[in-house]
């Protein structure tokens, strides 16, 4: 089997009554609307999230309605923040097709993405209180996440716990509330439920460095290299190789970098610099450790298929190429 075979094995029939359910949600009687929701139907990736959730809901019990719901309003949250943040980047394209604010326009983008965001309270209020709280908090952290971002790239120093800090709120935190909401609807205990987090955090925390150093190599991933520097983002190798230079023209490259006054020459330079002084094995690095430390928040006497399921997750996370 491909590792996604491995990853989805254990919750096929799961997965196709998510999907199925799924679709439901993204269906409306506006007309407008329903254009919008069938777009972004066309438009949907592979659903690693409510895999996870479904994983984590079997490692600890039968995956059931709280599980499915759970599963919908973190998938529709996580659409409508897509949704939000096209308009926010000014961005074209989403997963190989117009974005929603390229397909039809920002207002609509903008108040579509509102409906999702509804849609997927609506589904967290049938389950339980607890899950409700995940949810409304993980609003919170995804749009401080992005605002930190922005905030960041007025900095005068590089710093790697507010680069942390990001990516805790603006991409872990959603797979941190996927573990916690499936280990909570088949009832797992507080420790279980504490170690679930842990290993979502971890998962997203890999994902964001393995999607920053896509950024300095790789044109195949559905952005051109260089793009978080043409916004003044930088990442964790480029804030390694700063922090550890006696290069004083480096940190003002970088410097013009943020304020988004560097010419195309320099960032491209700037890029090949930081791979050459060992940014991109650094970022690696810290992502060989997060998979170790995920690998530690598993149990051991887990279903077997489950457990080598949730490794081919966190594998696939880790090796990506897009």
């Amino acid at each position: 089997m491909n590792p996604l075979e491995i990853i989805k094995y254990p919750i096929q029939q799961e997965f196709s009554t998510f999907q199925l359910l799924y679709t439901e949600a993204l269906k409306s009687e506006n007309a407008l609307l329903n254009q919008v929701l069938m777009h972004l139907r066309k438009g949907t990736g592979k659903q690693m999230r409510p895999v996870l959730t479904l994983l984590m809901a079997r490692l600890f019990g039968e995956v059931n309605q709280q599980t499915y719901n759970s599963a919908i309003s973190l998938e529709l949250l996580h659409t409508a923040s897509l949704v939000h943040d096209d308009v926010v980047d000014e961005s074209d394209q989403r997963r190989g097709m117009p974005s929603v604010n390229a397909a039809f326009n920002n207002k609509v983008s903008v108040l579509s993405g509102d409906f999702l965001l509804s849609t997927s309270l609506l589904y967290v209020s049938k389950t339980d209180i607890e899950s409700v709280n995940i949810v409304s908090s993980l609003g919170q952290y995804l749009a401080a996440g992005e605002l930190l971002q922005l905030f960041n790239t007025t900095a005068t120093t590089f710093s790697e716990d507010s680069y942390y800090s990001v990516i805790r709120q603006k991409t872990a935190s959603l797979f941190e509330a996927c573990c916690m909401l499936g280990a909570i609807s088949v009832g797992a205990s507080k420790e279980q439920i504490e170690q679930c987090r842990q290993f979502g955090e971890c998962v997203g925390m890999i994902f964001q460095i393995r999607d920053d150093i896509f950024d300095y190599y790789s044109k195949d991933v559905g952005k051109p290299t260089g793009n978080d520097m043409r916004e003044g983002k930088l990442t964790l190798p480029a804030l390694y190789v700063v922090n550890n230079t006696d290069n004083e023209a480096l940190r003002e490259q970088a410097l013009r970098i943020r304020s988004l006054s560097a010419s195309e020459i320099e960032i491209q330079d700037f890029i090949q610099q930081v791979i050459n002084e060992g940014g991109i094995d650094y970022a690696r690095s810290v992502m060989a450790d997060l998979h170790d430390k995920a690998l530690r928040c598993l149990p051991q006497n887990a279903p077997q298929d489950v457990l080598d399921g949730l490794i081919a997750y966190l594998n696939f996370v880790s090796d990506r190429d897009k």
